[in-house]
């Protein structure tokens, strides 16, 4: 039995959890609204204040999908409340970001400023020009878009150049030496 996928989740009181006979799972809480459709190789049961996971055999594939959709709804239930935060560092002369409507402007080196437009559901603040800010209620979504953004220059191995995430270790190599 999965160690995970036996806890039972706790639903709070300020969250509104339905689900449909199709394992469609949606939860609506104070930070928004989400929705996942899960396979029917996993029963979804609630019991007054807890959703408990349950699955049919211990076939291969049932007990990966066992802890699997227990976290989801976990991390779901925990977006619509807290809501999930990642931040990113920006180093190097002249990188900066700037925020402009729905679009982030970022200054990386290049000969051109790249300009990444925010999906819907995630709010990005700025608040110096070298750190950026990402926020929302869907973890995947959030934990996505931070890896594109880092993605368009990642810290280099040498100077330690680029975009990392907050309190992100990058190892600095030693350069070559003259003989």
């Amino acid at each position: 039995m999965s160690r995970i996928g036996k806890k039972p989740i706790e639903i709070p009181n300020e969250v509104e959890v339905n689900v449909d006979a199709n394992n469609l799972v949606s939860v609506k809480g104070p930070k928004g609204q989400l929705s996942f459709q899960f396979k029917n190789i996993v029963n979804i049961d609630r019991q007054d204040n807890q959703l408990i996971i349950t699955r049919n055999s211990d076939s291969r594939e049932q007990r990966a999908h066992h802890g699997t959709t227990r976290a989801v709804i976990n991390n779901m239930i925990n977006g619509v409340t807290k809501g999930f935060t990642k931040e990113l560092e920006i180093k190097g002369v002249g990188y900066r970001a700037t925020l402009k409507g729905n679009i982030l402007n970022l200054t990386l080196g290049k000969s051109h400023p790249e300009d990444v437009e925010i999906p819907e559901g995630i709010t990005v603040e700025v608040p110096k020009n070298t750190v950026i800010i990402i926020k929302g209620c869907d973890k995947q979504l959030v934990g996505e878009f931070a890896a594109n953004i880092r993605k368009l220059r990642a810290p280099e191995p040498y100077l330690g150049k680029g975009i990392r995430y907050k309190n992100e270790y990058v190892k600095i190599k030693e350069g070559k030496t003259a003989k």
